[in-house]
């Protein structure tokens, strides 16, 4: 089936997979509106009024006859362009277009279950690339078609949040709402949500300089102060009553120069305050006896690395495993230790220049002697830290780019960094050190289990407590999770869980507790939010294939890529630890991995383009079978 795109820049797209060279210019708005009304007659006046704005040139009607005799020969042989009329249409089936699967699936949403609903918010939401007919020429036809669809998208993340809210799936909201106000900072009602979100998530002091920037923005653009639904969510923050008003003026600080202070002219403080910002140790710790090695293996070197990056896929214990050696290592770096999380597959991530200001203002610099820039910020951070033994943690950073400008230059001082990623431009760059983190080994997954159900419950019925193991990945989010889970059923035998997740369907749903940051799917959304869109598609379409071993010939043949783009894809795919690459051109990924991945090619993957994939592979492993006598 032909893919007919509004939601974002305008596409058409084959039954192949290829894209239709539609040019540039005003052949893109007669493309767009036919495909907005498709199976409707739209006649040529209107074609020309809205690509023209209303005053077209003498020869407009030619130019779109022009047009429309071009698109029949790009779409020959995938829909029909027919004249009818004084006008044309484009005959396909509605489901091809954007735009119509987008208002179904919101629709749909709204009778469904909030669970099912969510699925479907994120679905619909999934389907956008950016603003509407982002490329076509002419503010009219932007007006007349895009508008709709803009405060329609904008609807549904507002029914997205409020399902979210419900479930209490708070940190899952923040990370989109973060990234929606950003786009539309004057639209109250996503500020209000995103600040009670905030809220729920034990965030009030963002909340309130989130409600203050957007009271900012009211007044200096638009010449107003927030209203109702604003000044409600302000309240709410508060904990005040709905008699207490919010407050009319920003808080400005007091004019003039800042008051003398260690910082004036120019000099630095004796010492800063001993900081301690590391989170509490996970009480329960186990485990990862190789890495804590090869981590002290790396402390003892000489001379000693700057920068150490623990990588792992989402959920793997990164920041566990930092925190618990950090703690170990607090008599080393006697000078304190600081703490940041980069929130780096979060949308938008922390900046490096908010990272910094937090950091200066725990090492003692007065607000106003803080910098404007970030290479200023980060000169001062360093200058700090030169001749200070100091452990810097830098939790959840996206990349190099967000993380360098952190790192300390004095040799008396570490940070230890945890991604998602390899980081490699820290490791080339940088001369950091890279630290695998996978997946518990079985034992130690059993012992965390043990450690959390009791031993007892463990040795009742150890096949099972193997299976849950398995059924886990030994990832030890979905161990905590199952864990939690089981000790709030201590009746339950293991073996009743067990077979709950034996069911592929329900796995990952079964691996949440209804918690955005404690959920495995929540965690694999994350990474898979952060690739690119030629790599998102190939892990898509890569749950297509039954087993955990894939060759790069056969995930060519399902993407419909060359050989070369999909290795390029395969390698950001083992970059963000959603493959393991093995030796002769396989790759490896766990059993959750290839779950989720199949997960999102059945929802964002039409039917046609799964079962056209599924014959390339097929065709593909029967031109490697070996010939038969």
């Amino acid at each position: 089936m032909v893919e007919l795109r509004l939601l974002g820049p305008v596409e058409i797209e084959t039954d192949e997979g290829l894209p239709l060279a539609l040019g540039a210019g005003r052949i893109r708005t007669v493309a767009a509106v036919l495909i907005s009304e498709v199976n409707q007659a739209v006649t040529v006046q209107r074609l020309i009024d809205l690509a023209w704005d209303g005053e077209p040139p003498a020869r407009a009607r030619g130019v779109v006859h022009n047009h429309v005799h071009r698109l029949r020969q790009l779409l020959d042989g995938h829909a029909e362009l027919v004249t009818r009329g004084q006008g044309y249409v484009l005959i396909a089936d509605p489901a091809a277009v954007d735009s119509h699967r987008f208002r179904s699936l919101v629709s749909a949403a709204r009778d469904a279950d909030p669970r099912a609903a969510v699925a479907m918010l994120r679905r619909a939401l999934g389907l956008w690339r950016g603003e509407a007919l982002a490329d076509v020429p002419g503010d009219r036809v932007r007006r007349t078609l895009g508008v709709g669809l803009a405060q329609a998208r904008v609807a549904a993340l507002q029914e997205l949040g409020a399902k979210l809210l419900l479930l209490g799936r708070y940190g899952e909201l923040v990370t989109e709402l973060t990234a929606w106000t950003a786009e539309h900072p004057l639209h109250e009602e996503l500020a209000a949500l995103l600040m009670r979100a905030l809220q729920a998530n034990g965030r009030q002091a963002e909340a309130l300089d989130h409600y203050h920037r957007t009271r900012r923005h009211l007044k200096e653009q638009l010449g107003i102060d927030p209203g109702p639904a604003l000044g409600a969510a302000y309240l709410e923050v508060l904990g005040r009553g709905p008699a207490a008003p919010p407050p009319s003026v920003a808080v400005r600080p007091p004019a003039g120069p800042p008051p003398p202070g260690p910082y004036a002219e120019g000099r630095r403080p004796a010492a800063p305050p001993r900081v301690a910002q590391l989170p509490p140790a996970v009480v329960d710790f186990c485990g990862r006896a190789r890495e804590l090695a090869v981590l002290e293996q790396h402390l003892d070197r000489v001379p000693r690395p700057h920068c150490l990056v623990l990588a792992g896929g989402g959920g793997t214990g990164k920041t566990s495993l930092a925190v618990q050696w950090a703690h170990r290592l607090t008599a080393e770096f006697p000078d304190g230790q600081l703490f940041v999380d980069l929130r780096g597959f979060e949308r938008p991530p922390m900046r490096a220049g908010t990272a910094l200001s937090a950091f200066l203002r725990a090492l003692g610099v007065p607000e106003a002697a803080i910098p404007d820039s970030v290479p200023e910020r980060a000169a001062l951070y360093r200058s700090l830290l030169a001749g200070r033994r100091m452990l810097v943690v830098l939790d959840n950073a996206g990349t190099a780019e967000q993380t360098r400008p952190l790192l300390p230059a004095t040799p008396g001082c570490l940070a230890v960094v945890t991604s998602r990623r390899r980081l490699s431009g820290l490791v080339v760059r940088d001369g950091a050190v890279l630290v695998g983190v996978g997946p518990l080994t079985p034992g130690d997954a059993l012992r965390l289990l043990a450690n959390a159900l009791g031993p007892q419950r463990i040795e009742a019925d150890k096949p099972a407590a193997r299976e849950l193991v398995r059924w886990c990945d030994g990832l030890p989010l979905a161990l905590r999770i199952a864990a939690a889970r089981l000790m709030a059923h201590p009746e339950w035998p293991l073996g009743c869980w067990t077979r709950k997740l034996a069911d592929e369907r329900r796995r990952l749903q079964e691996l949440s507790a209804h918690d955005a940051d404690l959920a495995v799917e929540a965690s694999l959304y994350l990474t898979y939010r952060g690739l690119s869109s030629g790599a998102a598609r190939l892990f898509r379409v890569l749950g297509l294939h039954p087993g955990p071993r894939v060759g790069e010939l056969d995930a060519a043949a399902l993407a419909g890529r060359d050989v070369a783009r999909t290795r390029r894809h395969l390698a950001e795919l083992c970059d963000a630890h959603l493959l393991e690459e093995q030796p002769q051109g396989h790759y490896v990924r766990p059993e959750l991995v290839r779950l989720y991945a199949a997960q999102r090619a059945v929802a964002e993957e039409t039917r046609s383009d799964r079962d056209l994939a599924v014959r390339r592979l097929l065709d593909q492993v029967a031109r490697l079978r070996p010939a038969r006598g």
